[in-house]
């Protein structure tokens, strides 16, 4: 007996090295092919979001030009802001009824779905053609749009590893290479002759965007893609009532929505309308656009400067401190007649609204149903891209009988009204059938 027993270590050494050595190993490869691939999977939607802020800040800078060149006034130069929020509405729609039946990446993807709805736009905008038509190209970039910001929300605030981090990054990113550079490009096109050749650019990035989509995320629903990087599908509800239906029924999702519409509707205001105003109330010259950039330049470094704020204070009690400093800068902006202290001020207000957009989409991942998620941010984001067009149509419209001179007391009273709605948001879940 005793010869057998030096057998027994020998066995456990030999059979536990090679396993052990090679399980280990293997998993870890594993692990890091998923991580790899989440930071893919993100950065894609990074560009996507990128560029929808190109999108927002191009208007702005070239408003003056086009007002010019079609000889339009206010009130219909605005309609381009009512043909974008058409667009948006549809696209905020149709959202909820194709994510329902064919899934994330065959909304988000598919080229007769969003991205041929953008460069079809840009291809019109380019041309520089009778001004219904350029106006058209507004509701058919809209409903692209719409789509996109529906679906690369409702993915993030799906993961499980810090959603809260992602989306302020995400959307920073949004204001960082988007709406921040896009006015120092259109600003330059807006001098030029063929100052639609800005178009192009746009064009150029977004069949970027589409081939990086088509790349990542193949024609795969949201599980799916959620599958690759480790992580279970969402939760699913057991209501025999339509996902439509049970997303209507939220009131939370409604109350987030108009607060989102309001503060979307005062971001791009201030964006697009600010030009105007310092040219023609404090008498800036045709570099007047750089201050848009400055505004989207405050709005990304307050999504990623003020992050570890939100946090220690709280995210839901912050958004009111950010904007009780909002509305007095805007106070300084409308009383103070410098153009140096009002471009300083613009751009300050642009970092303390910077966080409140993800601070939201945070929050409607906290109070809303796992299963309805998506499609729920697809309504909200829709009403705030919406609300980019609509708050900027009512300025215009109003400017063209009192001037421009209103902007600053309509946005101090666009902002008080979105701070009432955010006290009337659900500060935790309820439970839902």
């Amino acid at each position: 007996m005793r010869s057998i027993r030096p057998r027994e270590p020998h066995g456990d050494v030999s059979s536990s090295s090679p396993v052990r050595d090679v399980i280990p190993a293997d998993s870890k490869s594993h692990e890091r092919g998923r991580r790899r691939r989440a930071h893919i999977q993100f950065a894609t939607l990074c560009w996507t979001l990128y560029l929808m802020g190109w999108n927002d800040g191009t208007t702005g800078p070239l408003l003056p030009r086009i007002q010019r060149v079609y000889n339009v006034n206010f009130s219909i130069v605005s309609l381009l802001f009512v043909s974008a929020c058409i667009g948006f509405i549809t696209g905020a729609i149709s959202n909820l009824v194709l994510d329902s039946r064919y899934g994330f990446g065959k909304v988000t993807v598919d080229s007769f779905l969003r991205s041929l709805f953008q460069v079809v736009a840009y291809c019109f905008e380019s041309a520089a053609p009778p001004f219904p038509l350029f106006a058209l190209g507004y509701a058919i970039n809209g409903i692209g749009m719409a789509l996109q910001d529906a679906q690369a929300n409702g993915f993030v605030a799906s993961l499980r590893d810090n959603p809260e981090m992602k989306m302020g990054i995400l959307h920073a990113v949004r204001f960082r290479a988007g709406a921040f550079s896009s006015p120092l490009v259109a600003t330059q096109f807006a001098q030029q002759r063929h100052w639609s050749f800005h178009y192009l650019c746009s064009l150029g990035l977004a069949l970027v965007n589409t081939t990086l989509l088509i790349t990542v995320f193949g024609l795969k629903t949201q599980d799916e893609c959620l599958a690759q990087i480790g992580l279970p599908p969402c939760e699913k509800g057991n209501s025999e009532r339509s996902q439509l239906r049970q997303i209507f029924a939220l009131r939370a999702v409604h109350l987030l929505a108009f607060f989102i519409l309001v503060y979307v509707g005062v971001e791009v205001t201030v964006g697009g309308w600010i030009v105007t105003y310092v040219i023609d109330i404090r008498g800036g010259g045709p570099s007047s656009g750089y201050i848009s950039s400055g505004f989207f330049g405050g709005l990304m470094i307050g999504r990623l400067c003020l992050l570890w704020v939100n946090r220690k204070v709280g995210e839901r009690r912050v958004l009111f401190i950010y904007a009780f400093l909002a509305i007095g800068l805007e106070l300084v902006v409308w009383f103070v007649p410098s153009l140096v202290g009002g471009a300083v001020a613009v751009s300050v207000i642009g970092v303390l609204l910077g966080p409140m957009y993800p601070i939201a989409m945070n929050h409607a991942g906290r109070v809303l149903p796992r299963w309805l998620l998506t499609g729920s941010m697809g309504w909200i984001a829709g009403c705030g891209q919406a609300g980019s067009a609509l708050l900027p149509f009512m300025t215009g419209a109003i400017a063209s009988k009192a001037g421009i001179v209103i902007l600053q007391p309509l946005l101090v009273s666009m902002m008080a009204f979105m701070m009432s709605i955010w006290i009337l948001v659900p500060g935790s879940a309820r439970r839902e059938e």
